[in-house]
């Protein structure tokens, strides 16, 4: 077992925490994390009761490069909508999807400003 660590895969995680904690305390019920299957990864699926949402999580500690949301380019929504299908196949579920962007940028030593984007793509 490797005792290194990745910075940037440990950003990530605690920003999809700060990301389901939001959710949760929006009302949201997560259902799913970083549920894999051969379309590729979902970051969170959540449902509000009448629709199934599906969040994509970014996390950047700057937007040197970009904001967090812009990462999430249309190449990326194809294959989390592809995902997403493949989900509700799984499970079995036939409730309408949204699709969310939460974006977190998280400066190293600074604290966290979240972005919660609503339908950010179809």
């Amino acid at each position: 077992m490797s005792t290194t660590t990745n910075p940037a895969h440990d950003l990530g995680h605690r920003g999809e925490d700060l990301a389901a904690d939001h959710l949760r305390a929006q009302g949201l019920r997560l259902l799913s994390r970083n549920w894999r299957g051969a379309a590729g990864e979902l970051d969170l699926v959540a449902t509000d009761g009448s629709a199934l949402v599906v969040c994509e999580v970014k996390t950047r500690s700057a937007d040197d490069h970009g904001t967090p949301a812009e990462a999430v380019t249309e190449d990326k929504a194809r294959h989390i909508r592809n995902a997403t299908q493949e989900w509700l196949r799984h499970y079995g579920v036939t409730l309408p999807v949204r699709y969310d962007v939460l974006a977190v940028l998280w400066p190293a030593g600074g604290k966290p400003r979240l972005e919660h984007l609503r339908g950010a793509f179809r």
